[in-house]
């Protein structure tokens, strides 16, 4: 009885573990953290709630560098803006080194309108085009699309669309392009699960919540559709709620930038998992103090590093093209 009694005393006196203290976000300089307030601002001015955006308020958070038809002082690329349908604002930046032979390397960076009028399929329709026109400055590439946020999504899409239908499309083939690689910068996928990452950085990082990453996905999945919600194909690849996607054998290396205060990072290492069960090359990036859009800010130290790790993956995908062919 006497042990009885000890333990059940035990059980009383013994509290629960404290839950962990809330992550905190790195310091910034001064001037990024009042970037980030205009940003943050803006994209919640633009979004409306029927789904629709403010577009002067959007232009104030959707920061554009110009192309530099000269070479790069430093590293030695071009970039030039390719304009692929005018009529639906479709324009690709394409990167290119200036010391390789016309059969070279080039980076292809798509951009189109504001998304929420064209939902998905529309999207998907106009980006596919975008690898045609590649050959506006060179004869023959090897191109790696690269695309950040929203845009990593896409890039999966298309390499996908285009390693799928590139050997049976006589248009595409005449193109001679083929995709070395293909750059996802902070990808954006979900699902209607919440993962570990978004509950644990709400309300902790900046640019990206559930609420605003909720109402992306309504505007951007089509009205409707079949009932999926944020388990869409279009958003959901990584199989836990919906088919893995089937990769053709030409679906080209990759590699995923992940940051540590990016609350869709759970959702893009499951991504990279889902292409080692393929089979296919993948270089995950980990950048433990990096949140979403930070290679917006160069001032921070990750901005540079991030064009370093995509250096040496052109490089890498470069070497071993020229030993393939």
């Amino acid at each position: 009885m006497e042990a009885d009694a000890n333990t059940s005393t035990k059980q009383e006196t013994t509290a629960p573990a404290p839950p962990p203290p809330p992550p905190r976000m790195p310091a910034l300089p001064w001037t990024v953290r009042f970037q980030l307030f205009v940003l943050v601002a803006a994209t919640d001015i633009a979004q409306r709630e029927d789904g629709t955006v403010n577009r002067f308020a959007f232009s104030l958070a959707d920061r554009q560098a110009r192309a530099r038809p000269r070479p790069d002082a430093k590293s030695g690329v071009r970039s030039v803006d390719v304009t692929v349908d005018a009529s639906r604002g479709l324009w690709a930046r394409v990167f290119s080194p200036t010391t390789s032979p016309a059969s070279t390397h080039v980076t292809a960076a798509p951009r189109g309108g504001v998304l929420p009028r064209r939902r998905v399929r529309a999207l998907l329709r106009g980006v596919g085009p975008a690898g045609r026109h590649v050959r506006a400055p060179l004869c023959r590439a090897r191109s790696a699309p690269s695309w950040s946020r929203a845009g990593g999504n896409i890039a999966h899409h298309v390499a996908h669309r285009w390693t799928s239908t590139s050997s049976s499309s006589p248009e595409l083939v005449r193109v001679r392009v083929r995709l070395a690689g293909v750059v996802l910068i902070q990808p954006f996928f979900g699902g209607e699960e919440r993962t570990g990452s978004e509950l644990r950085l709400e309300g902790v990082a900046p640019v990206v919540s559930m609420r605003r990453a909720d109402w992306s996905w309504r505007a951007f999945l089509p009205r409707g559709g079949d009932g999926a919600g944020r388990n869409h194909p279009a958003a959901h690849v990584t199989g836990e709620a919906a088919p893995e996607p089937e990769l053709a054998e030409g679906f080209p290396p990759a590699v995923v930038v992940v940051g540590g205060f990016d609350p869709l990072q759970d959702w893009q290492r499951r991504y990279a998992a889902m292409l080692r069960r393929k089979g296919k090359a993948v270089r995950v990036v980990e950048l433990p103090d990096a949140f979403h859009g930070f290679y917006i800010f160069p001032e921070l130290h990750d901005a540079g590093r991030l064009v370093q790790e995509i250096k040496a993956f052109v490089e890498e995908t470069e070497s071993t093209a020229g030993g393939a062919e």
